[in-house]
């Protein structure tokens, strides 16, 4: 195979993973205005519905209008040698492999944030605001931009750095090393991730003291859930969008809610949507995610340790002088298929422990109550209640309102 071949495979990908998801998105908004099922017809009101469906088809035309850019950038930096400019750049401010790569990565990753970031500020300040669901300002906006590109330069550029020492260091046993790397920081990640990464961008307080934090307690005791730390979170600073989150192990477990939930449900709800998350613990399903995380991680890195060493993937985005970093692009490039397939096997996993939770949630708790919390929360973040069936099995890791329902009340 030569490099020319192998760009062009590279441009089959990108260009058929396109078409694949515009097909998926068509079938998708075929379905907007169907009429509401029997058991979904008390989420929406009429005019609540055609809120709902106007906010589909215009976040749909939106990803239209970005996935094109997307693709047309992107092949557009293939065909007129970009990452070969890019990397001569980098190796213009230094001979260290370490530090032109991370230079490489860096130039990469604020040059897209730069051509991205006028979309994502449309979003937030046109779209989610004209349908009042945004309460961030511009200027929370761009610091979490701010704070993010620096987690990602520190964080990011720290495991790069010593993934391509180990590269160096131990050749193509290099993935022994990075796979031991990102699975310590992986587990560390899911300890700590609250208490370390989130009060970078939000506020958390104590439940207080009453009678929502008596029955989430009364609720836990029941089923031998040691529960002590329950959050408070401000998601409300940014959207009115609801959310809850079990995090850590073991003396770091806590439960986080948003502020948002506690203001859409009554406290029967919110209990019944904590038994539901108390139901992934019971059932080992956070475990699960976890170790099937860090094995899929090492068998990428595996079979990247296979490659990464072949010049053809350089040479391929025509750059002559084989580096770890370009070879670490083209390969994420051809992976993508693998990644798909993967991501669609995890998926149905995780369909299948959504039902196994709310299963538990009914048993151990009330299964009506988690049926009307699930119902106010499509309503109140105008959920697409009538997916169409490929579009679910390929994007969704949950199952559908529709499904979760009719599963509860068997």
């Amino acid at each position: 195979m030569t490099s020319t071949t192998l760009f062009y495979i590279i441009i089959a990908i990108i260009i058929i993973n396109f078409i694949v998801e515009k097909v998926l998105d068509a079938l998708n908004a075929k379905h907007f205005n169907d009429k509401l099922p029997e058991d979904l017809q008390d989420v929406y009101d009429d005019g609540e519905y055609k809120k709902s469906q106007n906010y589909k088809v215009i976040n749909y035309k939106f990803g239209i209008i970005t996935s094109t850019f997307s693709l047309v950038l992107t092949l557009g930096f293939l065909f007129f040698d970009g990452f070969a400019f890019v990397d001569a750049l980098a190796r213009s401010y230094s001979e260290n492999s370490i530090v032109i790569a991370l230079i490489f990565f860096g130039i990469i990753m604020i040059g897209s944030d730069i051509l991205t970031t006028p979309f994502s500020y449309y979003s937030t300040f046109v779209i989610e605001d004209t349908f009042g669901f945004n309460k961030t300002t511009p200027k929370i906006f761009f610091l979490d931009k701010l704070k993010g590109l620096l987690m990602m330069a520190v964080v990011g550029g720290g495991i790069l750095a010593l993934i391509i020492w180990f590269y160096e260091f131990a050749g193509d046993n290099f993935w022994l090393y990075a796979w031991a790397l990102v699975a310590v920081f992986t587990l560390f990640m899911n300890m700590f991730y609250s208490k370390l990464i989130v009060p970078l961008f939000n506020k958390q307080t104590p439940l207080e003291a009453g009678s929502l934090r008596d029955k989430i307690s009364d609720y836990a005791s029941t089923v031998g859930f040691k529960l002590d730390k329950i959050f408070v979170i401000d998601g409300s600073k940014r959207s009115t969008k609801a959310n809850a989150y079990f995090s850590g192990f073991g003396s770091e477990k806590r439960v986080t809610l948003y502020d948002t939930l506690i203001n859409d449900l009554d406290e029967e709800e919110i209990v019944a949507v904590l038994a539901h998350e108390v139901g992934h613990y019971k059932k080992k399903h956070i475990i699960f995610n976890l170790f099937a995380s860090i094995l899929l991680t090492g068998f990428t890195l595996y079979i990247l340790s296979i490659f990464i060493s072949n010049p053809l993937l350089s040479n391929a985005l025509g750059v002559e002088t084989p580096s770890f970093h370009i070879s670490l692009i083209a390969f994420g490039l051809l992976y993508a298929p693998i990644s798909e397939i993967t991501g669609l096997i995890m998926n149905w996993f995780s369909r299948t422990f959504e039902y196994q939770a709310d299963d538990y949630a009914k048993t151990t708790y009330k299964g009506e109550p988690l049926i009307s919390s699930l119902k106010k929360l499509s309503k109140n973040s105008l959920s697409n209640l009538t997916p169409h069936p490929a579009y679910v099995f390929v994007h969704y890791s949950h199952p559908t309102l529709l499904q979760r329902i009719k599963n509860l009340r068997k």
